[in-house]
């Protein structure tokens, strides 16, 4: 079965991309290539069943077993040694990507108080789009009355064959993300 965003995708962002940007070939409009979501778990250096609990909650959103972070060097201002589990991440690609992501736009961002869009702004140099999330609640997969802490997530969409940052712009207002306006 194919995603419903895989197939808009497919079928409509890939004409209007062309269009809006005169690619001649469709292999050359941008495209997802993976969302990485990531969970820093500081507090995991006291109790490491705050990290247990964390890649939890992250398979549940995710739908996927996350893999333990561990710290690359020493910081002595914040008591981490080498080697030290410090958080865990979740690379997803194909179409539990664009599952994912449907379920980002169209449910998750939504459930945030007193949303208002996110940030246009976010794209790094390469094109990428960072989302910072503050709490897992809004995911609902997450049984709100279980949390025993809240743990905020960031989500990266790498996006590939993109030439600026207003076609990466272009390609996620297409997929149907609430980006804000001017006047918000």
């Amino acid at each position: 079965m194919v995603p419903q965003l895989l197939e808009k995708y497919r079928n409509e962002i890939i004409p209007k991309m062309m269009e809006a940007f005169s690619f001649k070939n469709k292999m050359a409009v941008p495209q997802l290539e993976k969302i990485v979501v990531n969970m820093g778990v500081g507090e995991a250096l006291q109790d490491i069943k705050i990290l247990e609990k964390a890649m939890e909650e992250l398979s549940l959103i995710t739908g996927q077993k996350p893999i333990l972070r561990r710290a690359k060097k020493a910081i002595a201002n914040f008591k981490i040694k080498q080697g030290q589990p410090i958080g865990c991440k979740v690379t997803l690609r194909r179409t539990i990507m664009y599952e994912f992501l449907d379920r980002l736009i169209s449910i998750a961002l939504p459930r945030i108080r007193d949303f208002r869009g996110i940030s246009p702004n976010s794209f790094d140099e390469a094109g990428n789009y960072t989302i910072g999330i503050t709490e897992q609640s809004i995911f609902p997969e997450i049984d709100y009355d279980r949390v025993s802490r809240m743990q905020g997530m960031d989500i990266t969409l790498v996006i590939k064959n993109v030439k600026s940052k207003e076609q990466a712009r272009e390609l996620l207002k297409l997929f149907g993300m609430p980006f804000k306006t001017a006047t918000d």
